[in-house]
């Protein structure tokens, strides 16, 4: 199956189109614009710091739904003993840098949290559809993730733990947010053990489209979470 290129139109080919692997298209630019079609669309970016950009539709497609997180008998224990603090908005570029970071130590070297990727996000971030969580310990940032948000669905980019259940305890606290803020899915793209563990389940492509389709329709709440969230 041919791999589409783009060009500097923001239209992308059905996701339908993708390989087996999910990579549907190679080019274009990481733009608030072209970043918000792909999105509607279920298409992300995602390739190496040397590559050309990549974008990507898998088939099955991993999500999670707020009100099924799962939280294991440790977890219950670690959230009750109050051992993290989680914030909302309060540090995007450092989370960012963080899930970089994080990236490079385990990939010796390799990542795709680009300083392009950063900026391209942090941009989203000010037009208020890009958030972080973050979770410190004793006043330091030990964890927390970021991602995107349209209507009632979070697509999940990333995310970093510095110190045992940070991200859980961070991921944990936003589904129950979100659930409780009648989102409908948290999109985590690809299935790893560690989504898997906090109830991430695979669906058909289709599926997705057809949730995003209804999406689409729905408005967006912008601007800064912490207090969104907390109210």
């Amino acid at each position: 199956m041919s791999i589409f290129w783009l060009n500097e139109t923001l239209e992308f080919p059905h996701p339908g189109y993708a390989n087996s692997d999910g990579l549907l298209a190679v080019g274009g630019d990481l733009s608030v614009e072209r970043l918000l079609v792909a999105y509607q669309q279920g298409i992300f970016p995602w390739y190496n710091e040397d590559d050309p950009i990549l974008w990507w539709s898998p088939d099955p497609r991993y999500v999670v739904f707020p009100e099924d997180v799962k939280v294991s008998k440790s977890m219950k224990q670690v959230l009750r003993r109050g051992m993290f603090e989680v914030t909302f908005d309060q540090d995007f570029i450092a989370v960012m840098e963080g899930c970089r970071d994080a990236r490079r130590n385990k990939q010796s070297g390799g990542t795709w949290v680009t300083e392009e990727f950063i900026e391209a996000y942090t941009e989203l971030h000010h037009l208020g559809y890009a958030h972080s969580v973050e979770v410190w310990q004793e006043g330091k940032l030990v964890g927390g993730l970021y991602g995107v948000t349209l209507g009632k669905c979070f697509f999940g980019e990333s995310m970093f733990s510095n110190v045992s259940n940070a991200s859980k305890t961070g991921f944990i606290t936003l589904a129950k947010k979100l659930q409780e803020k009648g989102f409908w899915l948290i999109d985590c793209q690809m299935r790893t053990d560690h989504l898997v563990s906090l109830g991430a389940v695979g669906i058909p492509r289709r599926k997705f489209l057809h949730i995003l389709n209804k999406n689409n329709r729905m408005p967006t709440q912008r601007g800064e979470w912490q207090t969104w969230l907390n109210e």
